[in-house]
């Protein structure tokens, strides 16, 4: 696993507690030390291009966002997510251990 896991949010983004739950949850069911969690915020659509930002809030490992498709292009956004209960602000902790431990 990678030693540090971003989460990336816009301002003021409804969902950042949600996701930073979430990844608490996901990695303590996941083995060995838990890496460091870094929050930065995007702060306007210049830096959500530059940063190829798909929405938020996102979670990066190793600067890969786990959940965007490659053609998604960059958001200065609220982003949804599709869980197993429906749609929702955060991906759900089986959807984040998943993404950690692929590949």
């Amino acid at each position: 696993m990678a030693d540090t896991i971003t989460i990336l949010h816009t301002p003021s983004c409804p969902n950042v507690a949600l996701v930073r739950e979430r990844l608490a949850d996901a990695l303590v069911r996941l083995p060995g030390p838990a890496p460091q969690v870094v929050i930065e915020e995007v702060a306007d659509p210049d830096e959500a291009s530059r940063r190829s930002f798909h929405g938020s809030p996102a979670l990066l490992v190793d600067g890969v966002d786990l959940f965007a498709r490659p053609e998604t292009p960059a958001a200065f956004a609220c982003r949804i997510y599709r869980t197993e209960t429906g749609v929702e602000g955060a991906p759900s902790v089986d959807q984040i251990v998943t993404a950690l431990t692929a590949g």
